[in-house]
């Protein structure tokens, strides 16, 4: 059994400044099996690393924002564009033989949450639904998620939306190990969910780095 972190972020995103090399180490240090690297609008940063020697498993991700909300794409070979319909981007995804994850759903407070109309629309196009995610606040009904995932038999998955390096690993799945997107996704109906719930400081400390990387781009 190995623990999978399937929704990471890097400086290749714009609220983040984790680096490939810092990344890599610390998934090492907490000994993750495998985890998805899924930066906001590019699959570049998880595609360079998927050409270096890991410790661990890496699946490319990329977190895209739809016209009515995010969804992960996973198991991806390019980037896709963003704001394009659910459906669109459900398409492409698949065109590459991707796996289809919504993140964070029906979160009330992320303006980039999918909500229920859509994912009802959807709800026969998608894999796996993120039933935990270490960024989500408590102040709202948590059970959401897995409802939905368990009355549209989808399977459920976890991630930490890690901006920063202390935040990887604060929600992650475990399950036998795997070899192929075709393994993971048979053995996801296995999946043990872990995770731990976000401080305000950690929004705090995303908001800071979104507005020191604006300002350094604007130099």
């Amino acid at each position: 059994m190995i623990k999978v972190d399937l929704h990471i972020h890097t400086h290749y995103s714009g609220d983040s400044d984790t680096s490939l090399e810092q990344l890599t180490e610390r998934c090492q240090k907490l000994g993750l099996g495998a985890i998805a690297v899924t930066d906001h609008g590019t699959a570049e940063g998880a595609l360079k690393l998927s050409r270096q020697n890991t410790p661990f498993k890496l699946i490319v991700g990329e977190e895209i924002e739809s016209s009515e909300g995010e969804i992960i794409g996973l198991f991806l070979k390019k980037s896709i564009p963003c704001r394009l319909s659910p459906e669109e981007t459900i398409r492409r995804i698949r065109e590459q033989g991707g796996l289809v994850c919504i993140p964070h759903p029906f979160d009330r407070y992320r303006s980039s949450a999918m909500q229920s109309a859509t994912l009802e629309r959807i709800a026969d196009q998608v894999d796996i639904i993120e039933v935990f995610n270490a960024r989500t606040i408590q102040l709202q009904n948590l059970k959401l998620p897995n409802e939905f995932a368990g009355r549209h038999h989808l399977l459920a998955g976890a991630g930490s939306d890690a901006h920063s390096l202390a935040e990887i690993g604060r929600a992650y799945i475990v399950i036998p190990d795997f070899n192929s997107r075709d393994e993971f996704l048979q053995n996801m109906t296995h999946a043990k969910i872990y995770g731990k719930r976000p401080s305000m400081a950690i929004y705090c400390r995303s908001t800071l780095r979104r507005v020191r990387k604006i300002l350094k781009r604007k130099r």
